[in-house]
């Protein structure tokens, strides 16, 4: 049962980079062509804002914004500024001001400024500064820092989930328009969102713990009460200290948007913007240059997830008019590039320092040491889109004026009114909201580079500090314009693979494909490849033993459960009376390098004798405990959140989340008395349970193959006589220079795991010289050899490897966040993350132009799409990118069929709450994917003549068996579980596997779930491998090829339905669509009907009705799962949280 449910946050939406920057020194905005689009952040309904959004830079302004010098310095002013020409009302500016060129240097300065222009970045934005020579500003006296109430919360990631929380001044978050309706027509792209009040908001904040949002008032008061050293009149904006000399005029700004709001009477009151020098230094009190702590041109494609963790936020709401929300399918482009004058949220350091500073000098001295430097905030940015995080910066310590200069390419496919730049103040305990840029997607949506100095707004539409701006680039470029994705997945000779991930893709190699954990001779129908070639069925677990078998240097396994005791071969010959233990020892013994690495089940122990096997049943203690004397080195690691995270991040991380790489790795004959390095990478783990062949026998092989092998945790209690639980799964082996990488992984796991903590530092550690380098060993060919021989073999494969792991994780991580992107991983608060696997399967389905064949363990995402519960943080795109890659092809009217095989239901006990949830996170799943097909029909006129499930079909596996004999059961209640699939003889069939094939030219395969506790990366740390054959795909053919991609996916179908037809070469087909559903709704009725029967296929329409415009129910008569009950479109009764998503 590993991977049991999954978890709400998604710190991901990591930023994927779609396509990959071409410009390595990643320069500024306005040099970038920006090739990406940013990723959309929906928060729930159109969010009232009490300011007017900026228009496109060539419309005009509908203010006096016509100055006729730049704006002044930098600073916090304390006094009105006197500009040349009458300014409009005070106002919160959420449009650009943005500046031909960067201003000068960013100071609060007492002395005159020289603003020598040497431009860092040049603007296209609408404020354009015509940059004349500053006048020598008087002395600018600065503003005390403001009081800001702490907001302590712990970090999660994941997508930040805005509740409206109930309040004496706002109304309850049933009167909020949650869910705007939507147009029918996808060719406009949008709903209209109602306008609504200013309103506290709950936020599932990304760096929060999982606890229900908290609905007291009192608890977060307004921020305009929290800026107490600000006074806000009718027409002034003014600091209570000394007013400042007025600052200078500034030029006539042509382009200036209209995006400024103005109060009942008065001007517009500009605040100072920060300025920007060229090298980005901050000037000195003194005005003597000071180099920059944090002046770095970073490219993160990061991709930072929803948590579901909740606090306090105050998100502001558009107060007039209505926002446009807008499907946005593409890529966003986005940089953050730098803020200036923001708040000290550090109220706490800064009181402790006023305190001190009131004692005698001397004293005050000793006390404070370092306190002489200034604490202060520890900004970073959060980038949100429909509820869900999409990108987020690093924390830059201690700065009020942070410089990122960070760039984020990220997938979108969200419907979305605004784009926001969240700006937070990192805290030990969580972090705290500093303020709000919100981008309308209006302004974006034609694909116009936005880019601009826009200030930081509070709950009120305020700046949240007189000053506070922050530096932004953004472009929205749609699927069309994506070249990319539009000749197919492995398309022409050049194609590099999915961008912008930790390993490239490796060219040469072989790929052997499994389907279950063996095959037997003859089982199998035989199938023609292109060539000549038949599909030769492969045996994984022979192949495993073989391997392990015929090493010589090194076998290193990585499991979320390795069991000693399990054998795996069990055909007649002495190879099956040996147990993977046994080899194992053996191999130890002959002097090959044997290590383990397996997740620490932390319910599992082994204390001074008293042992518990844990509730997952991994036997990590039992199999520890059996090499223990050996020279075979286990390695029990515990799913470890870092150091740096809070006591209650870390104690979720370590108690819900797990290890779950299943990878076998050796050394293998290469010829000419040198070895190389293979792999074996998929869903498979080497444990009890796993071993089946795709007859998938229920009751036969109890007393035979399966008789020390059974399990079913679908029971509780007596078991005997009960049917086992068959298992499908998927997996493969990777003879190549990809195989390489996955022995990297593995390295950079162990030397993690392996690092000596708390007491054992202070005794000898065995495990961290346990690795072999193999570059030490001459005759283990390299990776570039091994690529070299291999690349021109006409059956050979590209392959890459993903992941989904952090920092916490693996060694060799930068520990600089500023370095991550030159490794291609996603930035979290204290934590880099790898998130390829996800940026894998969208940039797969995004290519995609015939069909996709799914199978996989879990099917839950795109929860902000959802028509309720869009907050829960399951914001993996995968599931919406199917449905909208179904409806762009409706629109143009070419076939498309997606086929995805789940299990019947989750692992466990199917009336348990936590398997009815993730039962009921599936079906909102489904419902979104159908509803969002059958309004692409609509919208074509094409609704009478198709239904969705045309175009788009779940499957579930089953069997039953009549009797043979006499069969052995103990009597148990009669309408027990037990006792009722006894009577029946029927069972589902395990779906395990993790896999996805694309028109039959490219095959994703690994341990990753379709599920938020998979795909987000810093949660179960998991390992996939892409992979095609560059001589077998649509764009070099012409025509659907045939290679192994196309006969695994047969074997598969084979296996399923009992058979092969000639319309499952044609999977796109309507003919095929519907004889496979027809296939499975005669092969559900026969599984579900009082009378035993043999069934000959095992593929089972999954048992819910869809109808015609996409609606998914109950199935009528078969509300409840066959004789173990639960309902099969699941329930949610309980409070949200990490595990089920």
């Amino acid at each position: 049962m590993d991977n049991y449910g999954s978890s709400p946050s998604h710190p991901y939406q990591n930023p994927y980079p779609y396509p990959p920057n071409p410009h390595p020194q990643y320069p500024p905005p306005h040099s970038d062509p920006y090739p990406s689009a940013p990723y959309p952040y929906p928060y729930n309904s159109a969010y009232s804002y009490p300011y007017a959004y900026p228009q496109p830079p060539t419309s005009s302004h509908s203010g006096p914004l016509d100055y006729h010098r730049p704006a002044p310095p930098a600073t916090s002013h304390s006094g009105p500024l006197d500009y040349h020409r009458p300014a409009p009302p005070a106002t919160s500016h959420s449009g650009p001001l943005d500046y031909h060129r960067p201003p000068p240097h960013a100071t609060s300065h007492s002395g005159p400024l020289d603003y020598q222009y040497r431009p860092p970045i040049s603007y296209s934005a609408p404020l354009a500064y015509p940059y004349q020579q500053y006048p020598p500003p008087s002395p600018i006296s600065q503003a005390p820092p403001q009081p800001v109430l702490q907001q302590h919360s712990s970090f999660q990631y994941g997508s930040s989930h805005y509740h409206y929380q109930h309040s004496t001044a706002y109304p309850p978050a049933e009167t909020t328009p949650h869910d705007p309706s939507r147009v029918n027509s996808f060719s406009k792209h949008h709903r209209q969102a109602s306008a609504g009040s200013l309103e506290i908001v709950g936020i599932t904040n990304h760096d929060n713990v999982i606890e229900p949002t908290s609905s007291h008032p009192a608890a977060y008061p307004p921020l305009d009460d929290l800026m107490s050293c600000v006074r806000l009149s009718d027409n002034h904006l003014t600091a209570p200290s000394d007013a400042s000399p007025p600052a200078p005029s500034v030029s006539s700004l042509p382009s200036s948007p209209s995006s400024a709001t103005y109060d009942k009477q008065g001007e517009f009151r500009a605040y100072p913007n920060s300025s920007f020098s060229s090298n980005w230094e901050e000037v000195s009190h003194s005005g003597q240059i000071v180099p920059p702590s944090h002046s770095v041109y970073s490219h993160f494609d990061s991709f930072n997830g929803s948590h579901h963790g909740q606090s306090m936020q105050i998100v502001p709401r558009q107060l007039k008019g209505s926002l446009k929300v807008l499907l946005m399918h593409g890529v966003l482009d986005i940089w953050v590039c730098d803020a200036k004058n923001l708040p000290n949220m550090d109220m706490f350091h800064k009181t402790l320092g006023d305190m001190f500073a009131r004692l005698p000098g001397n004293m005050s001295n000793k006390i404070e040491g370092h306190m002489k430097h200034k604490i202060t905030s520890d900004p970073y940015v959060s980038i949100s889109v429909a509820n869900a995080v999409i990108g987020r910066t690093y924390v830059i310590s201690n700065s009020e004026n942070p410089v990122w200069m960070q760039h984020f390419s990220v997938p979108v496919a969200h419907y979305a009114a605004e784009v926001h730049f969240v700006v937070k103040d990192s805290d030990v305990v969580g972090s705290q909201l500093i303020g709000i840029v919100a981008i309308p997607v209006e302004r974006i949506y034609l694909g116009e580079k936005l880019e601009g100095i826009y200030p930081i707004l509070n709950a009120n539409g305020k700046p949240c500090k007189p000053g506070a701006v922050l530096r932004l680039s953004i472009q929205y470029i749609p699927m069309d314009k994506l070249s990319m994705y539009h000749h197919g997945v492995g398309a022409g000779p050049d194609f590099y693979g999915v961008p912008g991930t930790y390993f490239p893709l490796r060219k040469g190699g072989k790929v052997t494909l499994y389907q279950d954990a063996h095959v037997p001779d003859g089982c199998l129908p035989n199938l023609k490849l292109d060539g000549g070639l038949s599909y030769v069925h492969g045996k994984c677990w022979h192949d495993i033993f073989d391997a392990i078998r015929l090493a010589q240097r090194l076998v290193y396994i990585t499991g979320w459960s390795v069991w000693h005791n399990v054998r795996l071969v069990r055909d007649a010959g002495y190879a099956s009376q040996f147990t993977l233990g046994d080899i194992l020892r053996s191999k130890s013994q002959e002097g090959v390098r044997v290590l383990l690495l397996v997740w620490d089940d932390p319910t599992s122990r082994s204390i001074l004798g008293y042992k518990t096997d844990g509730i997952m049943q991994t036997h990590d203690e039992e199999t520890r405990r059996f090499f223990k004397h050996s020279s075979v080195q286990v390695l029990l690691c515990p799913r470890s959140a870092g150091k740096r995270h809070s006591w209650a991040k870390q104690k979720e991380v370590g108690t819900i989340y797990t290890h779950h790489q299943k990878t076998v790795i050796v050394d293998a004959d290469a010829g000419n008395g040198t070895k190389k390095i293979i792999a074996f990478v998929g869903g498979l783990d080497i444990c009890d349970g796993r071993y089946d062949t795709p007859h998938h026998p229920l009751f036969r092989t109890l007393q035979t193959v399966h008789k020390d092998d059974y399990h079913n945790p679908t029971y509780t209690g007596n078991v005997a006589g009960c049917p086992r639980e068959p298992w499908h799964d998927l997996h493969s082996k990777i003879d190549g220079p990809a195989a390489y990488d996955v022995l990297t992984n593995f390295e950079e796991r162990w030397l993690k795991a392996a690092k000596p903590q708390g007491m054992s530092k202070l005794k000898k550690n065995s495990y961290d010289d346990a690795l072999l380098r193999i570059e030490r060993i001459p005759d283990i060919v390299g990776i570039s050899d091994i690529s070299n021989s291999s690349e021109n073999d006409p059956e050979g494969w590209h392959v890459q490897i993903f992941r989904s792991i952090d920092s916490n994780s693996v060694k060799h991580f930068p520990k600089d966040p500023k370095e991550a992107t030159s490794k291609n991983l996603v930035c979290g608060k204290n934590v880099l993350i790898d998130m390829s696997i996800h940026t894998a399967y969208v940039k797969a389905i995004r290519a995609a132009q015939h069909f996709i064949y799914i199978e996989n363990q879990y099917f839950i995402g795109s929860s902000f799409n959802w028509n309720s519960h869009k907050d829960l943080g399951a914001n993996n795109l995968i599931p919406m990118e199917i449905a909208l890659k179904i409806a762009d092809k409706i629109r143009a009217n070419e076939r498309f069929a997606a086929y995805i095989v789940i299990p019947m239901w989750p692992e466990g006990v199917p009336t348990g709450a936590a398997t009815q949830r993730i039962l009921f996170w599936q079906n909102k799943t489904m419902q979104m994917m159908y509803e969002t097909i059958y309004k692409a029909l609509v919208e074509v006129g094409l609704e009478g003549a198709f239904s969705p499930q045309d175009y788009l079909n779940f499957f579930c596996l089953g069997n039953r068996e009549v009797v043979d004999g006499a069969e052995d059961g103990s009597p148990t209640a009669a309408n027990s579980p037990q006792a009722l699939s006894r009577k029946n003889r029927r069972f589902m069939i395990y779906v395990h596997s993790k896999g996805m094939i694309v028109d039959d030219e490219f095959v994703i395969l690994g341990s990753a779930n379709i599920n938020q506790r998979s795909m987000e990366g810093t949660r179960d740390t998991e390992i996939a491998m892409g992979a095609y054959q560059p001589n077998h795909t649509w764009a070099r053919n012409n025509s659907s090829p045939h290679g192994q991609i196309y006969g695994y996916r047969m074997s598969l179908w084979a296996e399923h339905v009992g058979g092969i037809e000639d319309c499952f070469t044609r999977p796109e087909s309507l003919e095929c669509v519907r004889r496979l559903r027809a296939i499975g709704e005669v092969n559900w009725k026969q599984f579900a009907a009082d009378e035993v029967t043999e069934m000959r296929g095992h593929l089972m329409k999954y048992p819910v009705e869809v109808d015609r415009r996409g609606k998914v129910r109950s199935l009528p008569g078969h509300e409840n799962f066959p004789d173990v009950g639960g309902s099969i479109v699941g329930s949610f009764l309980a409070i949200q949280e990490n595990l089920t998503i």
